[in-house]
């Protein structure tokens, strides 16, 4: 019997990447609710590096190269957060670009523990993107990154409203997320792109790239966004 199948345009995907692939899944199965992942993050959280291990999980690394292009020089003076930050997989990538001054936004306690063990950052916030004020002031950020932030029972449309108080004016908001919950959640696939566009129209940001990205997970294809806020 093989130990690997073909899913997408004759890439194989070996048993480990199955494994992982349902692994992550539970995380985001249609349906569940926020309170639900982050249980699910808490005992997922041992495994979670190992399972998204680079190679397997790009986002990470696509989050930090858009970064390093948008910012070519002066990147340790850029004050960034990172969304969603997990166990640190952006920040490690950011710290190889030379971006030095990292905060972190994670709801899950476990994962925000193993971040903080790391010592990637400078600031740690153990809160959720939602609509509701976070604990940082206005104008903060030179940078917010979200990487694997949105899914279904994680981050909602209403989240982009506090990505744009917490981001300086003339600084640059980057979401990348894998493409398909466009279509699969059903919240975005009413609200995510159309508030997007509805916050360009009010001249609350201006859209810099759109960019579809291939092997965001395994073989899945992302997508990244990289706004500019007015």
């Amino acid at each position: 019997m093989s130990n690997c199948r073909e899913p997408r345009g004759g890439f194989e995907w070996k048993d480990t990447d199955a494994n992982a692939y349902q692994q992550n899944a539970g995380a985001f199965r249609r349906g569940i609710t926020t309170d639900e992942a982050m249980e699910y993050y808490s005992q997922y959280c041992h495994q979670y590096e190992e399972v998204l291990c680079p190679g397997r999980y790009n986002g990470p690394r696509i989050a930090a190269d858009a970064m390093a292009r948008y910012y070519p020089r002066d990147r340790e003076q850029k004050k960034i957060i990172d969304i969603a930050a997990g166990t640190g997989f952006v920040a490690e990538n950011l710290k190889a670009h030379g971006f030095k001054h990292v905060d972190a936004l994670e709801p899950s306690t476990s994962m925000l523990a193993r971040a903080k063990e790391k010592g990637l950052y400078e600031t740690l916030f153990e809160n959720m993107l939602t609509e509701d004020p976070l604990p940082i002031e206005t104008d903060t950020y030179d940078c917010a990154v979200v990487c694997g932030g949105f899914g279904e029972g994680h981050i909602p449309c209403s989240g982009l409203t506090e990505l744009l108080r917490i981001t300086k004016p003339g600084g640059v908001i980057c979401n990348v997320m894998r493409e398909e919950y466009l279509v699969n959640v059903e919240e975005y696939k009413e609200c995510l792109e159309p508030l997007m566009n509805s916050l360009e129209k009010a001249g609350k940001w201006t859209l810099v790239s759109r960019d579809v990205v291939p092997n965001y997970f395994i073989d899945l294809p992302g997508i990244v966004y990289m706004y500019k806020v007015n």
